[in-house]
């Protein structure tokens, strides 16, 4: 079977050794070298980064208040975690796939600005943790790896049908994961449980009194705690976020069509009367988008063009244009954006979060009917015109994609674990932990 290693992996210490001070003389304590621990495919792991990764996740533990298990214990379960890995860092490679620096550092400050750190605050919170930046950065590369791999792999294989989509929307776990949540709280007068009808009046007519001074301007947390017969008196009647589709009609619908702040009217349920207040609401909402219809023309630098030459091309063209020439016409001779070009630069109506952020910023500083001054972007120099602008209810569009989002995460993560089976089965593994399970290793090997 042919192994391969690498050199800094393999002469690399675990530890460089303690020095033992005697009275005159000081010795050095002989420490083993680093070590092989698995053989995965054609590749290894070592003692070092089995080291390495278990120590992160004690760290990990510990910051959440947990328990740490013995060393013993996590051992196992991490090595098969970095083989696993292994394994998807293998089919990269094999792939050709390869993460250049500039995307590693684009990478590494998007995580240091989530964190709402800098850079240099990013390595000392490292440093803070016992992880150096280095090692750091090199699990990132080999975690944007391993997301192009299973991209590749797993995500360009997971296909979502529209009846598939409308099906969900139409279900009622559809409906339920989809609809909004409300905010609760209520105030119910119990009646017994086989409760004669001066008992339902009296009842029926007290919790109408409460609603007349709710009504008034009563507060209805205090009205609860003092009159409600609910559990959660105590707490202002607060029943917490509740899904729209898990409450009972007529609830369901009155409520979603109510003003936050709202009370519904008194209404018989089997436990009394009840009233309930809508605090809070989210989600569900009606969703309306900005859409901007614009046209443009697109100059590319090249091998032949400067940049300079790129930026007094875009010129000349805005100047004809501006002098009354056709933007149509220009922008099937000129433009080098093949999606609009034969269209005239036309991009139709368009979500500007779709556009890159030069582009954007230009289109909403330009007036409607007006032609930009030449700008540049990533892409070239731009000439733009916006041709009109609305907004458009785009609720039913936003649900679909929304449907849409939670079938292909949920095919995806069914198809990810099969995936990751299948390779873990096929691969030959050797574990050289003491007490490892051999297994899983290749048959066809022993």
């Amino acid at each position: 079977m042919n192994v391969k290693t690498k050199l800094s992996d393999c002469l690399r210490p675990l530890v460089l050794g303690a020095l033992f001070l005697g009275a005159a003389t000081a010795h050095a304590a002989v420490q083993p070298l680093d070590k092989v621990v698995a053989i995965v495919d054609n590749d290894v792991i070592m003692q070092s980064q089995l080291d390495q990764r278990v120590k992160e996740v004690q760290q990990t533990i510990a910051k959440r208040g947990g328990g740490v298990p013995p060393t013993s214990v996590l051992d196992q379960q991490v090595l098969e975690r970095l083989i696993v890995e292994n394994l998807q860092l293998q089919i990269g490679d094999r792939s050709g796939i390869r993460i250049s620096d500039e995307e590693l550092n684009q990478a590494v400050g998007t995580i240091a600005q989530r964190n709402n750190m800098s850079i240099d605050q990013f390595r000392a919170a490292l440093a803070h943790d016992g992880l150096s930046y280095e090692d750091a950065r090199d699990q990132i590369r080999r975690e944007m790896i391993i997301s192009r791999v299973r991209q590749r792999r797993v995500a360009e294989r997971v296909q979502v049908s529209e009846q598939e989509v409308k099906n969900f929307l139409a279900s009622d776990l559809g409906k339920m994961q989809l609809s909004e949540e409300l905010h609760l709280a209520n105030i119910l007068i119990p009646t017994p449980d086989s409760a004669n009808a001066e008992q339902l009046n009296a009842a029926a007519a007290k919790t109408q009194a409460v609603y007349d001074r709710l009504k008034q301007g009563a507060d209805f947390a205090q009205m609860a705690i003092a009159q409600s017969g609910s559990d959660n008196a105590l707490e202002g009647g607060d029943m917490g976020w509740r899904k729209a589709a898990q409450l009972p009609p007529p609830f369901d619908r009155e409520l979603s069509a109510m003003e936050v702040g709202g009370i519904t009217q008194p209404a018989r349920t089997p436990g009394g009367f009840i009233i309930l207040k809508l605090l809070e609401k989210r989600g569900g909402e009606t969703q309306m988008r900005d859409e901007v219809h614009v046209r443009h023309i697109l100059i590319k630098p090249s091998e032949i063009r400067t940049e300079a030459q790129t930026q007094e091309l875009a010129q000349k063209i805005y100047d004809r244009i501006e002098a009354g020439e056709d933007f149509a016409t220009l922008a099937k001779s000129f433009s080098e954006d093949p999606g609009s070009a034969l269209n005239g630069g036309d991009l139709n109506w368009i979500d500007p979060k779709a556009l890159v952020p030069e582009f954007q910023q230009v289109m909403a500083d330009t007036p409607q009917g007006v032609l930009s001054k030449p700008f540049k972007s990533q892409y070239g120099w731009h000439v733009l015109e916006v041709l009109g602008r609305r907004a458009t209810d785009s609720t039913n569009q936003a649900r679909e994609q929304q449907a849409l989002t939670v079938l292909r995460n949920r095919k995806y993560d069914e198809e990810l674990q099969t995936w990751l089976r299948q390779i873990r089965d096929e691969a030959y593994v050797e574990n050289k932990l003491p007490g490892a399970d051999q297994t899983g290793t290749d048959q066809a090997e022993q």
